[in-house]
């Protein structure tokens, strides 16, 4: 024992001693994180953010295509261009909460962003729903100012992708929404399934869907492509998503490939892949995925009530709200950070379930998910993939309680006298 003593003094004094050489980087890496973290927090109370809802006719028929063109044109990586505007300045690229809430049963899509998008995003939604109405409304989070577990039902989940990446869920190009040719009766969306669920909750019941997005970038580093000599190289980086996406690629080719004898050379040598029907199809859907842009995304989901209200029949089907976006053979969601325990012995008195969900309930009002204090790990879905969780349905769904225009908007003919 005396001799353990010993070795933890000699350790204890060798740090001591040797503290003139590590303590210096270890004091200026915490200054510097908290430094770049000061500037960010002072840079996003700076910006003012704005709520849109969006209502669409109901005779407005359109595939989630021009979701997905409205998507596109989010896909920004500018802000952040320069180390000077990232550490200094604290600046971040814009990134946007697309939202699905019933409230009281009645359903409303919005769009959360920043005030200088507000125009861009007002514009790009009439050019896809010329007959949509975008309006500025306050933000519907704010009618629950915090959680109160003696008057208040609440539960939430996050979601996560069951396979990396690159492997695509099922899209609505799979479901065949994209073929102009089907007639509208005749169309499967699937998010139909979900916004009837969100239909059928009564008086004093909410459900709030929350997507977090931004445009993916390459920010993992990349050592092969740095040169210390060449300052241009230092912040080389490598799209993690799409080598992902190739490394898979390769590895599916391999495992499939055959190999020979040389008869003439007597050596052993690699045939062509053998690949099965399914096989290649799996290859051509991570191929098809990294070709269209990337985001990064976050998706969370809340259920509150009144302790009168509240209905814990809600909870199964709020865990398998995303199953009609699940592909048996790519990818599917899985929930994660559930906000309750599967035995009581694991968290006494609801503690930890109610920090969890008070945790849960101020970064989805937040809309945070990227950064402190409710900073998430986050996973990447191309445009297409987005689109299909979120976009404005056709005549397909008939969700009484869909908030839609009552009829289509037309402007005045051109020949009026004025």
């Amino acid at each position: 024992m005396t001799g353990s003593n010993d070795l933890l003094l000699i350790s204890l004094n060798y740090i001591w001693i040797t503290a003139p050489l590590w303590l210096p980087f270890l004091l200026g890496y915490i200054f510097w994180y908290l430094f770049v973290r000061y500037n960010r927090r002072r840079f996003f109370a700076a910006q003012k953010y704005v709520m849109l809802e969006i209502r669409v006719p109901k005779e407005v028929a359109k595939s989630p295509v021009a979701m997905e063109l409205f998507l596109n044109t989010i896909w920004q990586t500018s802000g952040e261009s320069t180390w000077y505007d990232r550490n200094f300045l604290g600046k971040t690229r814009a990134w946007f909460s697309l939202e699905i809430a019933s409230i009281d049963g009645y359903i409303h899509f919005f769009i959360w962003t920043r005030d200088a998008w507000k125009k861009h995003i007002e514009s790009q939604i009439y050019a896809q729903y010329p007959g949509a109405e975008v309006s500025f409304v306050s933000d519907y989070t704010k009618s629950i100012p915090e959680y109160d577990p003696n008057t208040m039902g609440l539960f939430g989940t996050e979601y996560k992708l069951a396979k990396i990446d690159p492997y695509p869920i099922k899209t609505y190009v799979d479901y065949g929404l994209h073929e102009t040719a089907t007639k509208e009766e005749q169309k499967v969306d699937p998010i139909s399934q979900v916004l009837e669920f969100f239909g059928q909750l009564g008086r004093g019941e909410q459900f709030w869907f929350q997507i977090i997005c931004r445009a993916h970038k390459d920010e993992d580093p990349d050592s092969s492509k740095r040169n210390w000599w060449n300052p241009a190289s230092w912040n080389a980086t490598m799209d993690k998503w799409k080598q992902d996406a190739l490394d898979e690629v390769k590895k599916i080719r391999k495992e499939n490939t055959t190999k020979y004898t040389d008869i003439a050379t007597g050596k052993e040598q690699e045939g062509f892949p053998n690949l099965t029907k399914g096989q290649m199809e799996i290859i051509s859907a991570l191929e098809r995925s990294i070709s269209k842009p990337g985001f990064d995304v976050g998706i969370r989901s809340i259920y509150l009530a009144s302790k009168d209200d509240f209905n814990g029949t809600n909870i199964p089907m709020l865990m398998s709200l995303l199953k009609p976006f699940n592909s048996p053979t790519l990818n599917n969601f899985k929930p994660t950070n559930n906000t309750s325990f599967d035995y009581p012995w694991q968290d006494w008195n609801d503690i930890r379930a109610n920090k969890m969900k008070q945790d849960l309930l101020f970064g989805y009002k937040k809309r945070s998910y990227f950064f402190p204090p409710n900073k998430e790990k986050h996973f990447v879905l191309n445009a297409e993939e987005l689109a299909t969780i979120f976009h404005f349905p056709g005549t397909v769904v008939g969700t009484p309680t869909l908030g839609r225009l009552l009829s289509k908007k037309a402007e005045p003919p051109s020949n009026l006298p004025i």
